[in-house]
């Protein structure tokens, strides 16, 4: 199983995110915000999949998505968004910045598997 690289400011969202997907056999890292989500991305080759949310300190996940595109930082990542947002146009904008889903917390664990599943397999 690849990697996946959490980036989330809340210390809650990322442990339940392990414990969602760690039994599945995914290796995970974490990342506290943008600026250390972009940094990991750079010093870790093995990651297969991005879980972001959009609202963190220092650089939100679309300013992360954002310089990830601008700087062709792993364009073949496949990326969720996981984050209380609801909004259609900050959806639409992370979809153009290569997000293939979205998923609003609070979050059912067999939902972000099935996601994480079907976007590592299909970028392997």
């Amino acid at each position: 199983m690849p990697s996946v690289l959490i980036v989330d400011d809340s210390p809650i969202v990322r442990q339940q995110v392990k414990l969602a997907l760690m039994p599945e056999g995914f290796d995970l890292l974490e990342a506290e915000d943008g600026v250390q989500g972009l940094s990991m991305l750079e010093k870790h080759g093995e990651i297969g999949l991005l879980i972001c949310d959009v609202n963190m300190p220092n650089l939100n996940g679309l300013e992360m998505l954002e310089q990830m595109s601008s700087r062709r930082l792993r364009a073949d990542l496949p990326i969720v968004m996981l984050t209380t947002e609801g909004d259609p146009s900050l959806m639409k904008r992370a979809k153009q910045w290569g997000a293939k889903g979205w998923i609003v917390k609070p979050f059912q664990a067999p939902m972000l598997v099935a996601a994480a599943q079907k976007l590592t397999l299909a970028s392997t």
